[in-house]
């Protein structure tokens, strides 16, 4: 066995480094030598371009282009290495096939290395199929699939490492369960402005998810904190490389819930040597869907209705309006208006008629096709045969005026006025209406828009061959229906129903997979980012039957009862001065609505006290001290977080409470509730367990 001892493995560490210098200065001298001859080609090409002829002119082109391409390939593989010098690996495991006596150690790496000089592999690529066993096995048998076929053999040993700044910080060498001690240094470090890889510390599970490639739309249930949004973000990565050849970075889209969120994750898949992905909010898809010719409320706008107007009526608008009974009734409507909405008459185009009964037939022939574009096609129809039957050509007018004698057939033919229809014929007219400035509901713009696809058809995004939704519980059936026609692409799609800020359009794994026939769903149930006191805490107010508590303990979370509201003012500066003093990074101060925390960031900024408040608007995060609503947390993580108002008038609902859930969730090192009054009942099974 090689490198026996830590000692040798910091020797071997030392040997790395120095020929992944000698490659760097090796790509620096073959830069210099492209740029010379880029440059020699350009200025021959500039010196001789009147004497040359078309053909030699292209050549010479073609060959500036390739010189361009391979000296952008060598500066990429720069900056691979440059990473790599930092932290050239974080495992090893040794490997020995069933016929073959000695065992063959693996080093794993965020990306290959291989040795051109040697001709060896010194790093592997942690995505690389040989690499799944340092995920999925102990010491003993082992087997990994091979473009050859599967390969059996043992594990002899394995270790891990934690390299920084081309320093090794620490070895660990165990027979059982290497991931644990890593994975608890791992947990108990503090936050980052930016989501981080976790490719040391992935789990089975977490590798199963990862590496599925045969899954058409994958569902990914995890519990807070479970990774999941970071395991979805490094199964991408995993395609990219294993799918370098058909997909890359442009072909995949991420359908974010805000922008702060999507800035929060936007390093993940370039730490991991991808390009960033392109991404997008549900409002933005729909605006671009409806071309911005209807106005619309955001799904922010939404919840924070219906957290400050407690009111029934949209309360009931909402839930029906993300019910699967809701889909149901907009098929059942297009079928009704198919068959009743559609009246035929005789035509006459200049001497000759045209029956009813042929109008009809051939509307019904196009029955495949969105019912608005059948009219033209029916036309379309009619100018043929009176060619071919009758040898009489339709002119420009007298093919518009027809067109016009179509469409008038059709009871309703305006989009706006047909979604209103709709609710006539429900019998519930009272159903839709508008908000402020004659706005559609958000609950309403989905199903608009299917009403839209089904009438007159809509773009497909052909070029995404990868879709990723995030926050999976806050789409509805009528959403997925229509991600399901817009994106014929593989998915993958994760949330957890338990975090939903809009109980009455939320949805789960079996709604989404109803909607999306044929998905698989996979199952994360262990929770990481919270101390265990945090954790149990949050199970008193949303228990979750199979979720499962990584063991690392800390403090208990607080409950700080105050007499008055300048008192509560008084603890939350206390909770942020303690802070600052920490070795901690992020504190998260978490309001249930946006009124609460503009108010109290006011409060805060009189008193010079530096706070970054998170709004709709806003895109970008960043560590220290953040105000924001828990509607806007979603998805990120601090060390310490702060709930204030935690009383029983402000969390007194089943809707609160789910708010109050997804808030003492985001903590990952320490929990404050700050209340004035009775403390809010959710908290009470919580307050026993302290």
């Amino acid at each position: 066995m090689i490198n026996k001892t830590e000692r040798d493995e910091r020797i071997y560490l030392e040997k790395i480094k120095g020929r992944l210098n000698s490659a760097l200065v090796q790509i620096d001298k073959n830069v210099e030598g492209y740029s010379k001859d880029l440059l020699a080609q350009k200025e021959y090409l500039y010196e001789n371009k009147a004497e040359m002829d078309r053909v030699e002119q292209v050549a010479v082109r073609q060959s500036v282009h390739a010189a361009v391409l391979t000296g952008e390939a060598a500066l990429e593989r720069k900056k691979r290495l440059q990473k790599l010098m930092l932290s050239p690996y974080f495992g090893r495991f040794d490997f020995a096939e069933n016929d073959v006596k000695n065992a063959l150690p693996i080093y794993l790496g965020v990306h290959a290395y291989f040795d051109e000089n040697t001709k060896e592999n010194l790093v592997h690529d942690w995505r690389a199929p040989i690499s799944t066993m340092f995920y999925d096995f102990e010491t003993g048998t082992a087997s990994y699939v091979a473009p050859k076929g599967r390969v059996d053999g043992n594990i002899t040993l394995k270790r891990q490492f934690r390299i920084r700044g081309g320093e090794m910080e620490y070895m660990i060498e165990s027979a059982l369960n290497i991931h644990d001690e890593v994975l608890q240094q791992e947990l108990s470090k503090a936050s980052n402005d930016k989501m981080k890889h976790i490719v040391a510390t992935i789990q089975r599970d977490q590798n199963a998810i990862i590496r599925n490639e045969t899954s058409q739309t994958l569902i990914i249930q995890g519990v807070a904190g479970s990774g999941k949004t970071s395991i979805a973000l490094h199964r991408i990565a995993f395609l990219l490389y294993r799918f370098k050849e058909t997909i890359s970075s442009n072909d995949i889209l991420i359908l974010s819930p805000n922008k702060v969120f999507a800035d929060y994750i936007s390093n993940v898949l370039p730490e991991l040597g991808e390009e960033k992905i392109p991404e997008m909010g549900m409002e933005e898809l729909a605006a671009d869907l409806l071309d911005t010719k209807y106005k619309f409320q955001n799904f922010f706008d939404q919840v924070s209705t219906l957290l400050e107007k407690k009111d029934e009526t949209l309360r009931r608008r909402i839930a029906f309006k993300s019910s699967f009974d809701m889909l149901s009734k907009l098929n059942e409507y297009l079928t009704h208006i198919e068959n009743h909405y559609f009246k035929p008459v005789d035509l006459r185009v200049n001497r000759y008629p045209i029956p009813a009964s042929y109008i009809n037939e051939r509307f019904k022939a196009y029955h495949r096709l969105p019912l608005f574009t059948r009219f033209n096609k029916v036309v379309d129809d009619i100018e043929r045969d009176l060619l071919f039957y009758n040898s009489y050509e339709i002119m420009g007018k007298e093919r518009n005026d027809l067109r016009k004698e179509v469409k008038a057939m059709f009871a309703i033919t305006n989009l706006r006025e047909l979604y209103k229809d709709f609710y006539s014929w429900l019998e519930q007219p009272e159903m839709l209406k508008l908000a402020a400035r004659n706005a559609y509901e958000y609950a309403d713009v989905f199903p608009l828009i299917y009403l839209k696809t089904k009438l007159e058809g809509i773009k497909t995004y052909n070029r995404v061959k990868h879709l990723l939704v995030d926050e999976m519980q806050d789409y509805t059936p009528v959403q997925y229906a229509v991600l399901a026609r817009l994106f014929p692409c593989k998915k993958t799609i994760l949330g957890d129903a338990n975090q939903t800020v809009n109980p009455y359009g939320s949805s789960n794994s079996e709604i989404i997979s109803r909607a999306l026939p044929g998905a698989n769903c996979m199952k994360l149930t262990k929770s990481y980012r919270s101390t265990c006191e945090i954790a149990n805490f949050a199970q008193g107010i949303s228990p979750a039957s199979d979720l499962e508590v990584i063991e690392r303990h800390g403090v208990a979370p607080e409950i700080i009862a105050c007499k008055n509201h300048a008192v509560e003012l008084e603890q939350i500066e206390k909770g942020i001065d303690s802070f600052q003093q920490s070795g901690h990074h992020s504190l998260g101060i978490i309001c249930k609505t946006q009124k609460q925390a503009e108010k109290l960031y006011s409060q805060l900024i009189e008193k010079n006290i530096g706070v970054k408040l998170i709004t709709a608007s806003s895109s970008s995060f960043s560590s220290g001290v953040t105000l924001c609503t828990t509607h806007l947390s979603k998805g990120l993580e601090f060390d310490k977080v702060i709930i204030p108002h935690a009383d029983a008038k402000t969390y007194s609902d089943n809707m609160d409470r789910g708010l109050l859930y997804i808030a003492c969730t985001r903590a990952m090192h320490k929990l404050s509730l700050i209340h004035t009054g009775e403390v809010s009942s959710f908290l009470n099974s919580s307050i026993e367990k302290l």
